[in-house]
């Protein structure tokens, strides 16, 4: 019985780490912000090595109060509109998703420290298969 638990234990974390292996976390940073400012974003890019498509579910980081995925688009007259992915972002089988300035990005609201350049910031990027995956992000000026 027990050799059967062990067996079951073993299979279930070689599953989940071979499933984080599938996700790679390149170019991640986030703007510097005024200290007075409410809010910052993180970018970044997600790639997927695996067979199977990949949900970025959410995000989570001790330096805001609450942490999104967001889109950004321009609208009518140019006017640039943000809205939440509420069903989280689909990293395609052997592709990648690019979180960019002007297009999707990781929205940090109620920051509860400043965001200065040199900094580095944890996030928790929360996956549908690869599960949680903690990082931290250099905070800088511009990029």
């Amino acid at each position: 019985m027990c050799l059967k638990i062990f067996a079951a234990t073993v299979l279930a974390l070689s599953t989940v780490g071979s499933a984080r292996a599938d996700i790679r976390i390149e170019e991640a940073y986030a703007r510097a912000a005024m200290p007075s400012a409410p809010t910052a974003a993180v970018y970044l890019e997600l790639h997927n090595d695996g067979a199977e498509d990949e949900v970025l579910l959410g995000a989570s980081s001790e330096s805001a109060a609450k942490t999104m995925l967001h889109g950004s688009s321009e609208g009518a007259g140019g006017v640039m509109t943000m809205t939440a992915h509420h069903g989280g972002v689909v990293i395609p089988a052997g592709s990648s998703h690019v979180f960019a300035p002007g297009g999707d990005h990781v929205m940090l609201m109620g920051l509860t420290e400043p965001l200065d350049a040199g900094a580095t910031l944890g996030l928790t990027l929360s996956f549908e298969r690869a599960g949680e995956i903690r990082i931290e992000v250099p905070v800088e000026l511009s990029r």
